[in-house]
């Protein structure tokens, strides 16, 4: 995917060191591969300007996939015949940066978004070294396209998902692309004159753009200072009766 002209001059003038970083995006359409992503060309965007500042990024499609429906880790100890979300999950803790990638469907997120949510949070209990839950110290945004209203809803309810399980949300985390209601060409569609539907669009790059930036300097602040400070926050600690600075009831 190449980068507009302001976008690829941010990168060019941009000394911040941001190789460390690794990013996972999950595109979350109902097209199984080969077949062509409108989301998947949005995301483009967002993991060209992660590569273009060495960021490691990698691209999911979970209808690929056999995700096993459910709220636990392995679904195959639950009955399910297979179940490849432990080798997602995998990769989901490898990544400093997550993003959510879904089209909208009857003005909500699709079904394999809401799926990988809730895998998300069959593992939600999961902790890290330092007593905290497992996705804490990471960033995650989301990207959304469709032909009808409903980037805000989408948005709203897989940030909230992420933030509700440990993930670090940035300022502008969220951008999307949304044609004329009703049928028509959806993002990255061929016009014409050879030309690509919302690619030229100003909001939507500049949406995105900001949300790829903010995730990239929110996951390296993250990243540097060993992820969020371990106080207050532990699960481990609380369960073994610590009550951070609380002061404990008077007994009477």
């Amino acid at each position: 995917m190449s980068l507009n002209d302001t976008q690829q001059a941010l990168c060019d003038d941009s000394d911040t060191d941001f190789s460390a970083l690794s990013a996972l995006f999950i595109n979350c359409t109902l097209k199984p591969s080969p077949q062509s992503s409108h989301t998947r060309t949005l995301m483009d965007t967002s993991a060209a300007i992660m590569r273009e500042n060495d960021v490691d990024v990698d691209i999911v499609r979970p209808v690929d996939l056999d995700l096993a429906p459910g709220v636990y880790g392995d679904m195959t100890e639950h009955g399910a015949d297979a179940d490849d979300w432990p080798a997602l999950y995998q990769k989901v803790l490898g990544a400093n940066i997550l993003v959510l990638g879904s089209p909208i469907w009857l003005g909500e997120k699709s079904s394999v978004c809401q799926r990988v949510i809730e895998r998300l949070y069959g593992n939600s209990g999961d902790l890290n070294e330092d007593g905290q839950y497992a996705y804490y110290g990471r960033a995650a945004g989301c990207l959304i396209t469709g032909n009808e209203d409903g980037i805000k809803q989408c948005a709203m309810g897989i940030l909230y998902a992420l933030q509700h399980l440990g993930y670090t949300i940035p300022p502008q985390a969220d951008a999307g692309w949304i044609g004329p209601a009703g049928p028509g060409p959806s993002y990255g569609d061929k016009r014409e004159d050879g030309s690509r539907v919302g690619v030229d669009n100003d909001f939507t790059q500049r949406n995105t753009t900001f949300m790829t930036w903010n995730l990239m300097h929110t996951a390296l602040r993250l990243h540097e200072a060993g992820g969020v400070p371990a106080h207050g926050n532990q699960r481990s600690e609380w369960e073994a009766g610590c009550r951070f600075d609380h002061p404990n009831p008077e007994h009477r």
